[in-house]
Order: structure tokens, then C-alpha cells, then sequence
């Protein structure tokens, strides 16, 4: 038995509002940076490496679940509708992508008012979020 355009339409708007965001979609949480306030630069330093460390791994697997999804989706409303049931969607793997952000942002924010030279740290950790960003970039423009 066939859809019919109605009926396709209406599966691809269910579908494409449940999909997981991608990884630069996912909105950052406030992490309050009073969280730091006992920690030193030394400290803070340590807690930049650990977050941003964890926060691109996070961004990987975000766009992971997001592809996935887009590949359900697509599969659902083209070939298969029952794959529509795989679709993940969001939970708390973006809230916690969210959360990382917030404590990247609040790390840096508490290096500022300490007046901790993170410069360079914080310059290496954005330049490894922005390579992550271009390589899957590139990738996805290879895959269209």
C-alpha cells in the first residue's frame, strides 16, 4: 500500500522536528563561572584542558546521532516509514553538549576575571572545536 502526498508530507514534518541537531545547533547552556572561583590558573588551565577535550568528543557524537537520524529520516520517508521509530532525536546527550559549552564559557570567563594567562590555551582548544567543525564540514560536502 502507497502514501499519498499528504500522508508523506506529514511523516517527513514528524520526522525532521524529532532529528538530533547538529553539534553547532546545540545552544549553550550558562554555566555560572563562580563554579571556579577557589580554582587557580594552574587549576583552571587543568579544567580548559579536560572540557574542551570532552566537548569536541560530545560534538562528535552529536553529529553522529544527527547523521544517523538524517539517514533514518530519509530512509522513512522514501523507502521504509517503520524506520521512523529509530530516529533518536534529542535528549540529554545535547543538554549535555549544552552543559560543556556553558563550563568552556565559564572557564574562560573565570581565567579573564582572575587575569590568567590562557591565552594560548584557549586559542588551541577553539582551534581544535573549529578543525572538528571544518573536517566534518568537508566530509559532509564529499557525502552530498
Amino acid at each position: 500500500m502507497f502514501m499519498n502526498g499528504r500522508t508523506i508530507a506529514l511523516a517527513l514534518v514528524i520526522a525532521l522536528a524529532g532529528c538530533a541537531k547538529s553539534s553547532e545547533e546545540v545552544s549553550t547552556s550558562y554555566v555560572s563561572p563562580i563554579q571556579y572561583a577557589n580554582h587557580d590558573c594552574g587549576q583552571l588551565r587543568g579544567e580548559l584542558t579536560r572540557v574542551n577535550r570532552q566537548l569536541v568528543q560530545k560534538m562528535r557524537s552529536q553529529d553522529g546521532r544527527a547523521d544517523s537520524d538524517a539517514l533514518a529520516t530519509g530512509v522513512g520517508v522514501v523507502l521504509f516509514w517503520p524506520a521512523l521509530f529509530f530516529i533518536k532525536g534529542d535528549d540529554e546527550h545535547a543538554g549535555e553538549l549544552a552543559r560543556l559549552k556553558g563550563e568552556f564559557n565559564a572557564i574562560e570567563q573565570s581565567a579573564i576575571e582572575k587575569r590568567c594567562n590562557l591565552a594560548d590555551e584557549m586559542r588551541r582548544a577553539r582551534e581544535e572545536q573549529e578543525s572538528y567543525i571544518d573536517e566534518r564540514n568537508r566530509r559532509n560536502q564529499i557525502n552530498q
